[in-house]
């Protein structure tokens, strides 16, 4: 009898050793490398694309027949935001968050709204829980409709099997990491097994129009776990986020091939389950008795959605040799270099200071609007004086001082004037056009020290 071989596959990036070494060579990832029994490749249908048709026919870009495809609303807004208007048939979405923050709970309430107002019959496969669970935490939630259809399995031809048979418009899959395939002698949850069984549920989706949504799980990095290429493979990638010890959830979409990315949709746990937030700009905006030193309220977008957030920082006498320079929600090194531009063109130094900065509600921001307010708050710390409550301020500083205007800003200003703000300073750039009427007082400045003379 021929001997097993034996190889060693990376956990991150699915490369292949033939030997067990500490760093994989293909990714550079430590301790990663798990030992397998290679088995043959097993054998695969030939011919036919994804979508069902000869896969040798070339035809024209023009020749290709478009239909119209039907958004599917899930019930649910903000999730609707998020997706791009609604559910797509045929997409494979794959949604990952950290344990316990409420992806089980998000899709059965999504199902059983999607099957409360009979859009789309459903499917909930779970593979982590019992059915017996499955309905607990649907009783628990107040569900109304408790009719939906469930199957507790783990192999993915058994699943593929019954998909074909009841024909479901929408399907979840929780998780992708529980499942397996026969194919395979490797365990559920490894590289080989993660792709093979990801794959043979987007070549079911694509062939019958059917939605997937798969569930995964995430490293302690906060990185869905598997291979690289299972985002690849997906139409949608979906990240659910919290600030540990907040009732509120983030989900933001960071890939979708139907809509736009950075998405933001915003939810709160309550005992009844995940409720949606209708106005989020009230929630990341801290509401003090008076004006304080160090905050200043700027608009973000967050996708197409302009939201306004507050900005906090706190400049304090360093008591160390090297002062601290620490961010959250913010990206550090542009805290840097904003700091040298506040000394070269406005003549204010922080060398000898600590500068912490925060925005408020555990939110990220990644765009550079967030400058201005940024310096802003800083120096109003530093001078103990606070910036009036009801300004809002948003732009972007270069490094010779000048401030760059931002996209969307006529949006950002129609969403401050909307939450009450009186006044706005922005980008020269970012002036409403003539015959723009807005609710707001606009005042627009080219140079960073215009900014400071005002303040």
């Amino acid at each position: 009898m021929a001997k097993a071989k034996t190889q060693y596959v990376c956990q991150s990036c699915g490369g292949i050793s033939p030997k067990w070494v500490g760093q994989c060579p293909d990714c550079g990832a430590w301790n990663t490398l798990s030992e397998t029994v290679a088995s043959a490749a097993s054998a695969r249908p030939r011919g036919g694309g994804i979508s069902g048709t000869a896969s040798g026919r070339i035809q024209r870009l023009d020749e290709v027949e478009l239909r119209e495809e039907p958004r599917a609303a899930t019930g649910l807004p903000e999730m609707d935001r998020v997706l791009g208007g609604g559910i797509v048939p045929g997409a494979v979405i794959l949604i990952g968050g950290d344990p316990g923050i409420g992806k089980s709970t998000l899709l059965l309430q999504m199902l059983a709204q999607v099957q409360e107002q009979e859009r789309l019959p459903t499917l909930y496969v779970t593979g982590e829980e019992s059915l017996t669970q499955v309905h607990l935490r649907a009783k628990r939630l107040g569900l109304t409709r408790l009719d939906l259809p469930v199957l507790a399995e783990t192999g993915v031809e058994a699943i593929v099997a019954q998909l074909q048979l009841q024909k479901p418009g929408l399907v979840v899959i929780d998780s992708i990491q529980t499942l397996y395939t026969e194919a395979l002698d490797s365990a559920p949850g490894s590289v080989s097994q993660l792709r093979e069984c990801a794959a043979q549920l987007v070549r079911f989706a694509k062939s019958s129009q059917t939605a997937v949504v798969l569930v995964g799980h995430v490293t302690k990095e906060g990185a869905i776990a598997g291979p690289r290429v299972l985002e690849h493979m997906v139409d949608t990638v979906l990240y659910f986020e919290h600030d540990p010890g907040s009732r509120f959830r983030i989900i933001r979409a960071v890939k979708n091939r139907f809509g736009a990315v950075n998405e933001l949709g915003v939810f709160a746990m309550t005992d009844g389950g995940l409720k949606e937030v209708s106005n989020p700009s009230a929630l990341f905006l801290s509401r003090h008795g008076g004006p304080v030193p160090g905050s200043v309220i700027t608009v973000t977008r967050q996708g197409s959605r302009p939201m306004l957030v507050e900005v906090q920082a706190l400049v304090d006498q360093s008591t160390i040799g090297n002062p601290r320079r620490v961010t959250l929600g913010l990206e550090g090194n542009r805290l840097n270099m904003l700091l040298a531009v506040l000394h070269r063109h406005g003549g204010i130094s922080l060398g000898d200071q600590d500068v912490f900065a925060n925005v408020v509600g555990g939110i990220r921001i990644q765009e550079p609007a967030a400058d201005l307010p940024l310096l802003l708050a800083a120096l109003s710390s530093l001078r103990s004086r606070p910036v009036p409550g009801d300004w809002v301020v948003f732009g972007e500083i270069g490094l010779a001082g000048e401030v760059r205007p931002v996209a969307g800003g006529e949006e950002r200003l129609i969403e401050a004037a909307k939450q009450g703000f009186k006044r706005a300073i922005v980008p020269e750039a970012n002036k409403p056009r003539r015959g723009t009427k807005l609710d707001i007082d606009v005042l627009a400045i080219s140079r960073l020290d215009e900014a400071l003379s005002q303040i």
